[in-house]
């Protein structure tokens, strides 16, 4: 290694070696413990590890230190694929934190996607809000809600079971759906995700038909844009 190159750069390639054979979520060594190894000053590490954050393989969680990551999960936009069946087939743990589950009136948006415009009674939503997790990881905040007659969901497995599931079980099969993304920064989530308030956010609004295609579910998902990707696959118009 050429003498010349700066002191972070040379700690940053032995980190990047170190990082190849590390596991996505170790935990990985703090400033002043990787200044210790290395017999520099912490702002040296500081520029060391500045190109690691950039490029998505190192992670500081508020709190909590700093975590290897080996890049988002990636979800294929034409695909109905629930959280949980993505989990498993990452090789991941799907765990839920309740933090709503209940009987509620529903907003006018929400009586529009589940039970259309042209219901003039004030309507009610099965309503289950919850942090989604690969493994011990925040990946989204989920606000979903089901029409009334499926308040049987409420007495499922909210925190390791998939709804989508437990749908299927009482006889409405999740079949067609369609989104809506938008972004915004993590604000109030920020605690419940552990990043800070102005961290990206990749947002999906989804609505989803059962097989007889009556509405079944509308989702309001807020990704932390850094743990979670959609790939879209298109075809390129000749005009």
């Amino acid at each position: 290694m050429a003498a010349s190159q700066p002191l972070y750069e040379r700690i940053e390639k032995q980190l990047r070696r170190r990082l190849a054979t590390a596991a996505d979520g170790d935990p990985f060594p703090s400033e002043p413990r990787l200044a210790e190894e290395f017999g520099v000053s912490r702002m040296t590490v500081r520029a060391a590890l500045a190109g690691l954050e950039r490029d998505g393989l190192v992670e500081r969680v508020p709190g909590r230190g700093s975590f290897v990551r080996k890049g988002a999960a990636h979800r294929p936009v034409g695909i109905l694929l629930s959280f949980h069946d993505q989990a498993l087939a990452e090789g991941k743990t799907p765990r839920s934190r309740v933090l709503h589950a209940e009987l509620r009136e529903a907003s006018s948006q929400e009586t529009a996607a589940l039970y259309g415009f042209e219901s003039e009674h004030a309507a009610s939503v099965v309503a289950i809000s919850r942090v989604r997790l690969f493994d011990d990881l925040p990946i989204a905040v989920e606000h979903a809600v089901f029409p009334a007659a499926l308040s049987a969901l409420l007495a499922t497995d909210l925190e390791t079971g998939s709804l989508h599931n437990a749908l299927r079980r009482l006889g409405r099969t999740p079949t067609l759906g369609s989104s809506v993304l938008t972004a915004r920064t993590a604000g109030d989530d920020a605690q419940e995700l552990g990043v800070t308030p102005t961290t990206p956010m990749l947002v999906e609004t989804r609505s989803i038909v059962d097989q007889d295609g009556s509405p079944l579910e509308y989702t309001v998902s807020s990704y932390v844009a850094d743990r979670y990707a959609l790939k879209v696959d298109f075809d390129v118009s000749q005009s």
